[in-house]
């Protein structure tokens, strides 16, 4: 008599135990404990070190964002600590010809891509010195609409492709945003059309307050990619080496004329939605289980100092020059003028139309008075 089939635990809903038991849906390359499981996958060491510094620098980043919000020098921010690796480690694979269409959550990415951290801190204390990104830099503003930013990524790289270029596009969804229809269209869109696209789907368990094993009855997210003929794969996204060497092969693939493809990262929101959540609310220590233990930054840390590639003294000096990066980055951004309420009308089209032109001018009026 055969037997019932039962479906695999979900990592992300389940507990450590249960992830452990799914690691053979996961292209790994270092164990939690920073070993080497997959020899054959590791990236040089020159970019082993860069990966370490660019998690780092996100997560002092992060850090230093949860200060400014509670001291009143930063206005409402979603963390992303713990999810390092995931973002670094796919931004890591573009170059500045590429395209990065990155949410709300996805500040690592664009600070790995290249924006600047004063411009950064600027976005998130709504001034308009961080309102338009830097004309050197293929990179779009912070989506915070859920999902739209999928269809415009198939566009940018078909669009790149009509002028003749290997140039890439990448964007960011979590897991809540894969059950968007602008998720299944822009997937389906990029298939049909074989567009030069890396989606980036962030597994991190928790849409808000809606566990992944709520929102959909699916336990491997990777798998949405067959129904619109495009390779997908599960990576284990707190391993940064395994991250980035899935994302390199992706982002080859796109630059051949491969089409596109769809990479879950399974990581977990170890911190709140945003800032002004409770996440406590809505979760329990057994949801958190396990997850500490599986740090990207510590398992890389390990895996360095393991290999010799690493010193602590040499770890301490990154510390130092990463925390005074950000200081010097921040001082840039104290100094940034606070806006007047005439900016509001700028960098919304390329030449102001005429209502525009009247309302700034209106605005102008106003402070002068």
């Amino acid at each position: 008599m055969s037997q019932p089939q039962t479906t695999p635990p979900d990592p992300l809903t389940a507990g450590a135990a249960a992830y452990e038991d799914a690691q053979g849906d996961l292209v790994q390359t270092l164990a939690p404990d920073g070993s080497v499981t997959r020899p054959g996958a590791l990236p040089d060491v020159p970019t082993r070190l860069h990966l370490y510094r660019q998690m780092r620098r996100v997560r002092h980043f992060d850090e230093r964002a949860w200060v400014l919000y509670r001291t009143g020098r930063m206005g409402v921010f979603p963390p992303y600590g713990g999810m390092e690796a995931s973002q670094v480690g796919t931004a890591a694979a573009l170059t500045h010809d590429d395209w990065l269409f990155p949410t709300y959550r996805d500040t690592g990415a664009a600070l790995t891509y290249g924006l600047p951290i004063p411009q950064t801190l600027a976005y998130w204390r709504t001034s308009p010195h961080g309102w338009a990104m830097p004309q050197d830099l293929k990179i779009l503003p912070f989506y915070i609409p859920i999902a739209t930013q999928y269809p415009h990524a198939v566009g940018a790289a078909l669009a790149e492709r009509r002028r003749g270029t290997a140039n890439v596009a990448m964007a960011y969804i979590g897991d809540g945003g894969s059950s968007e229809g602008d998720f299944h269209e822009a997937l389906n869109f990029a298939g049909a059309l074989d567009a030069p696209c890396v989606f980036i789907l962030q597994n991190n368990g928790w849409a808000i307050s809606v566990p992944t094993r709520t929102q959909t009855r699916a336990t491997n997210l990777s798998r949405r990619a067959d129904g619109y003929g495009i390779p997908g794969v599960r990576v284990d996204g707190n391993d940064v080496l395994a991250t980035y060497h899935v994302t390199s092969e992706a982002v080859r693939r796109a630059r051949n004329g491969e089409g596109p493809t769809l990479i879950e990262t399974v990581t977990y929101r170890i911190k709140p939605h945003t800032l002004a959540d409770d996440p406590s609310r809505y979760r329990t220590d057994a949801d958190n289980e396990g997850w500490d233990a599986k740090d990207p930054v510590t398992r890389l840390r390990a895996h360095l100092l393991a290999e010799g590639h690493l010193t602590e003294e040499a770890d301490a000096a990154l510390t130092r020059e990463i925390e005074a990066e950000f200081e010097a980055a921040l001082a840039v951004a104290d100094a940034f003028p606070e806006p007047t309420p005439a900016e509001i009308v700028d960098h919304v089209f390329a030449e102001p139309t005429p209502g525009l032109r009247r309302q700034r001018a209106q605005l102008l009026a106003e402070e002068g008075a």
